[in-house]
């Protein structure tokens, strides 16, 4: 007989509490679905009418919270969390774009004219990127500009202030574990670096710095910082993307201790942190990075962890772009801003799983692949690509069996595959797995090892 595998949803939902069994019973289902098959719409992703129904009733369910439907991945998350000694948490905001659909609640995005919403995670993985989970999110419409060009409802700026407030609570209850808030330019905000010194800095931070700001001597936050002599070099190798050709960087690296005017006599005792590169190609834009922490950085070690820690941002642009382009999010065809929520309470989870299983197919290859997929997802993967699976798969072979069926073509030169071959090639996993389950049923496989 067959082995019977738990479901992953079984483990991360474990803790699911809608108000009715029928109701987690669904948002599981539906999990499995969207996982199996990323890049399908609802009706194609859900098994027949009957199904699909049940799929849209659900998300029209007003006592279903999108915030309950997280909650035991956030739960998950933290487990994840406390086992480690430090855990960057990532914050961004991304558009989503519904222009063109009916749904009722939709605001304006950077244009007026186009109609969507904006969400804002916090993201948490380790040092080396590896993907714990999200353990946080702002969703919301903005409201239209009135007659005066003044735009209503709460100021959009208090996400970054209340995101590190959340870390901060979770500082407290994971006191074995270093939490790190990390955010690009638009957390450059004296008021949350004030927040977090009022609370005695319970979590860390450390954001990109945008505004030049004038110190009490009369200084410039930059010149003051990048004067005089680098304290030594960081060597990193940038990949290539958006038409950008991979390449080598250096940089040197400047650091001072400065205190930042906060207002009505307050201020704010920050590290500031400049890379420069040096021997940039011709024609190319120098890569320099202006960094703000609460931390202290003394040595060169020190500057070059945060450097680090600032570059694993990348992991949350990357969760966006599993989340477009995978999941296909702006595509869905549903009636009202609370539903979309309900939608995407579920999707973030699908993207954070597929972003880890490519992670941790690179930083722990050796992991026993059916910690991951089901027996029938191993052996699905091989039929595809005509190979016979071996006795104890790894991860990293799976994921590359996936991968190739996705487009990667495994040449030496191509390293590890990405998420993008890897979320297309569980969607052709996934009908084999189905043809393979449907034979059995019908008794004409008797066993999928």
């Amino acid at each position: 007989m067959a082995p019977v595998a738990i479901p992953w949803t079984e483990t991360e939902f474990e803790q699911l509490d809608l108000g009715d069994a029928r109701l987690n019973k669904r948002a599981r289902i539906l999990m499995e679905r969207f996982a199996a098959d990323p890049t399908a719409s609802v009706p194609k992703a859900c098994q027949g009418w009957g199904e699909t129904m049940a799929a849209y009733r659900f998300f029209d369910n007003n006592s279903v919270d999108w915030q309950a439907i997280m909650a035991p991945h956030w739960q998950q998350t933290a487990q994840r969390m406390a086992a480690l000694p430090v855990v960057l948490c990532l914050q961004d905001t991304t558009e989503l774009d519904f222009n063109g659909q009916r749904a009722f609640g939709l605001g304006p995005l950077s244009y007026e004219a186009q109609r969507g919403m904006y969400l804002h995670p916090t993201y948490a993985v380790t040092p080396a990127r590896e993907p714990l989970g999200i353990i946080d999110a702002w969703m919301w419409a903005r409201e239209k500009k009135d007659k005066t060009g003044a735009r209503g409802g709460p100021k959009e700026s208090l996400r970054w202030i209340e995101g590190y407030e959340r870390i901060a609570e979770m500082a407290v209850q994971l006191p074995a574990t270093r939490l790190v808030y990390v955010a690009d330019r638009e957390a450059d905000l004296v008021p949350l670096m004030l927040r977090a010194q009022e609370l005695g800095a319970p979590a860390d931070w450390l954001v990109r710095a945008k505004h030049n700001r004038c110190l009490p001597d009369g200084d410039k936050l930059w010149e003051h910082t990048g004067t005089g002599a680098p304290i030594g070099e960081l060597t990193f190798a940038m990949a290539a993307r958006h038409g950008v050709k991979a390449r080598t960087v250096r940089q040197q690296l400047w650091v001072r201790t400065v205190s930042l005017p906060a207002g009505k006599g307050k201020s704010v005792v920050a590290t500031c942190v400049i890379a420069r590169e040096i021997d940039a190609p011709d024609g190319v834009k120098p890569i320099e990075w202006r960094l703000l922490t609460n931390r202290k950085a003394a040595t060169p070690e020190a500057v070059v962890e945060l450097i680090d820690w600032y570059r694993a941002r990348w992991e949350i642009e990357m969760l966006f772009d599993v989340l477009k382009n995978a999941c296909r999010v702006e595509a869905m065809q549903l009636g009202s801003i609370t539903q979309l929520e309900r939608a995407l309470a579920l999707f973030m989870v699908v993207a954070w799983r597929i972003a880890r299983l490519m992670r941790l197919g690179r930083t722990c290859p050796d992991l026993d692949a059916e910690l991951f997929f089901d027996p029938d997802e191993i052996q699905a993967a091989y039929l595809l690509r005509k190979k016979t699976p071996p006795d104890k798969p790894r991860l990293n072979d799976v994921l590359r069996q996936v991968a190739c069926i996705g487009g990667f073509l495994a040449r030496k030169s191509d390293g590890e595959p990405g998420v993008k071959t890897i979320w297309l090639g569980l969607k052709d996993v996934h009908v084999a797995v189905e043809t393979i389950r449907t034979l059995r049923e019908i008794g004409a496989l008797k066993s999928c090892v």
